[in-house]
This record gives C-alpha cells, structure tokens and sequence, in this order.
C-alpha cells in the first residue's frame, strides 16, 4: 500500500516548486538602455529574484523526487517486484519520471544561469536591444515539473501495488524423496 504522508509530502514539494518557477517567468529581468557619466550607452538590469526563485524551484523538485526514490530504493535495489500490470506500469512510469524531471531540471537551471548572466551592468556596441532571457523558459520548467509531480507519484502507486504481499510460490519445488511404492 502507498503511503499517504509521502504522496501529500511530495505533493506539496512539487506545489511549491511550481509556484517558484511561475514566479521565476513573472519575475524574470527586464533591461533598459542608460547613459553614464562619459555620455555612453549601456544596459541596465533589474533586480536578480528570477534566479532565486528558479534556483529554489530546481531544489524543491530535486526534493521530491529523492523522496520518492528513495522511499521506492528506486525500483533497482530491494526485492523483485511481482510480474503483472503493475510491474510494468511502474517501469514505464519510471523511466518517464526521470525523462520530464530531467527537462525540468535543465529548463529551471539554464533559465537561472542565463536570468544571472545578465544582471551586471554591461556595456553594448549594438544597442538596439539588450539581452534578456526568452519569455517561456522557466514556464516551461513550471510545466514539466506537473508532469513530474503527476508521474512520480502515479509511478509510486503502481511500485507499491506491485510490491504489495508477494505472491507465496505454490508449486512443486523438486523432486519428491518419498517411498516408490
């Protein structure tokens, strides 16, 4: 049976983590061409909570999902699970998982990077516009990281169903050493 406290503990990991990273795309930088004191053009950026928040968003996701492997000694250490549908659910779940964490993680963290990059001030030759980062970045890590949530958890339900009361083996286990009669 699936443990209840994890479910809602990772669901609340991964509720925060999304709203970080709704709140990394709202908050992302903004720049405006300045002039300084020799009468020079540069780019100036706000202020740098965009990287925070992805930053806090890509540990609350890392979070949940260690929880949930770990508490499933993901799903290669421990005994084997017995065959069926379960089974196979869990596995294809697994991989899954891993694959939309993984985009998760790598949109959250290249947004950061980039939302950091530019929150120096920065002399520009071209200044017809300053670099910022692309709209829909850290959306797109808010995005897969409901997949996630939705997948490790529905992964942890099947690896416990098909972890659950394996089945006693029932038949015969060799040869008999009784009398031939």
């Amino acid at each position: 049976m699936a443990s209840t406290l994890l479910l809602v503990i990772v669901l609340v990991l991964d509720l925060i983590a999304f709203a970080l990273a709704v709140a990394a795309e709202q908050r992302r930088n903004t720049a405006n061409i300045r002039k300084d004191n020799s009468d020079r053009n540069y780019c100036h950026y706000d202020s740098d909570i965009a990287t925070g928040l992805g930053v806090g968003a890509l540990l609350f996701l890392l979070g949940s999902q260690l929880l949930i492997m770990v508490a499933s000694r993901c799903l290669c250490c421990g005994r084997a699970l017995k065959p069926g549908r379960s089974r196979a659910c869990a596995i294809t779940l697994f991989i899954t998982c891993w694959v939309t964490f993984f985009i998760a993680e790598v949109c959250l963290l290249a947004g950061s990077v980039r939302n950091a990059y530019h929150t120096k001030y920065a002399l520009s030759q071209d200044l017809s516009s300053c670099e910022t980062l692309r709209k829909g970045v850290f959306g797109a890590g808010a995005a897969f990281i409901v997949f996630t949530g939705i997948l490790s958890e529905l992964y942890y339900v099947s690896y416990s169903n098909a972890n659950d009361g394996q089945a006693p083996y029932n038949k015969d286990t060799g040869v008999r050493m009784g009398t031939y009669n």
